[in-house]
């Protein structure tokens, strides 16, 4: 629905997400809307999350808490978000990622904590 793409590295456990911009990924002042920020970045931090429980990426997770920093905007373009893990245990991950716009400018940093799910 929202039209992005992501990689996995099962090497190291990150994730990439990429994001085309359209128009209807604007917010009325014609800037990427915040909540495409916000969805970008927990879909890279979830799936950085579900390596960090199983490489395989068939954990079931839920965000338990994600912070947002906004620190710049974009217009057109692509816009790539990166996560790594940064520790966690048998049922909490944290994870941290970074949005940038197709220059490599930065645009947001968050903070997740993702909790693993036993069915």
């Amino acid at each position: 629905m929202v039209g992005y793409r992501t990689e996995v590295d099962t090497r190291d456990g990150s994730c990439t997400v990429t994001l085309e911009l359209e128009p209807r990924h604007m917010n009325r002042h014609g800037i990427v809307h915040g909540g495409m920020v916000a969805t970008v970045l927990d879909v890279v931090c979830g799936n950085t999350a579900m390596q960090f429980f199983d490489p395989d990426g068939n954990a079931d997770l839920v965000t338990v808490s994600l912070n947002l920093s906004y620190v710049g905007s974009t217009r057109t373009g692509a816009i790539t978000a990166r996560a790594r893990p940064t520790g966690g245990g048998k049922s909490i991950a944290y994870v941290y990622g970074e949005l940038f716009d197709d220059t490599g400018r930065l645009l947001a940093t968050a903070n997740g904590i993702f909790k693993r799910i036993r069915k």
